[in-house]
């Protein structure tokens, strides 16, 4: 099977390619259930990308070049080890260290703190733990009949589990593979909170978990991968 898909420019995450967790959404959507998506090449803006679908193999090609691969997941999905309300996820987004710091991200449609059409998961720390959290509001632009897209969860399962922001530094590091399982459907205009947590290191690479809150529980949840630029 061959699809095809285009990603709007408005769902950039370094300035001029698509935020990490969104491209996995897209391409997690060929997938049935929990899906595991590594990203090869920056996803390109405003491009048709062609979509193969081999049984469970899905890629996603620019001109012949491989940008993502996805396929079912297996993953040891984690639980967050605290759940924060959405008034403390406030006040650690108050916390999130890059506000008034221009980077590579500081445009990036979900986290980037200078985008008024941007989903604001821009995460600080939780006190005390070692974990970070913002509120999670999306609204009816990145919804359709009243159902948050799927992608949209994606991307803040992303960004909330970016792991410098645990460790406070100005490291910046993109999306290698992400793995997510959703477990049901989000309404426009539902007020979440997401928690993201780090599981450690190696060289280059590391390693979070993150999950996406309602009241009632645990709506989604998610295991990344992350490269250090430079």
């Amino acid at each position: 099977m061959t699809a095809r898909i285009v990603i709007g420019a408005r769902f950039n995450g370094p300035p001029a390619s698509a935020n990490g967790g969104y491209a996995a959404g897209l391409a997690a959507a060929f997938v049935d259930g929990p899906a595991r998506v590594t990203l090869r090449l920056p996803p390109p803006l405003e491009t048709p990308l062609d979509v193969v679908r081999d049984g469970d193999a899905v890629r996603v090609l620019h001109e012949g070049a491989l940008v993502a691969e996805a396929g079912p997941s297996d993953a040891d999905f984690l639980d967050p080890p605290v759940r924060p309300s959405l008034a403390e996820a406030a006040r650690a987004r108050d916390r999130h260290p890059w506000t008034g710091v221009d980077n590579l991200l500081t445009g990036c449609f979900v986290c980037g703190h200078g985008r008024a059409d941007g989903l604001r998961v821009t995460p600080g720390r939780l006190a005390p733990a070692d974990v970070c959290a913002s509120p999670f509001e999306p609204d009816a632009t990145v919804a359709e009949n009243g159902i948050v897209r799927p992608e949209i969860l994606w991307a803040a399962l992303d960004c909330v589990g970016y792991p410098p922001f645990a460790r406070g530094t100005d490291v910046i590091a993109l999306l290698g593979t992400i793995e997510a399982e959703l477990g049901r459907e989000v309404g426009a205009g539902e007020r979440l909170v997401a928690v993201g947590w780090a599981l450690g290191a190696s060289g280059r690479k590391s390693y979070s978990a993150s999950a996406l809150l309602s009241a009632e529980g645990v709506v989604a949840r998610a295991r990344a991968t992350w490269i250090t630029v430079g």
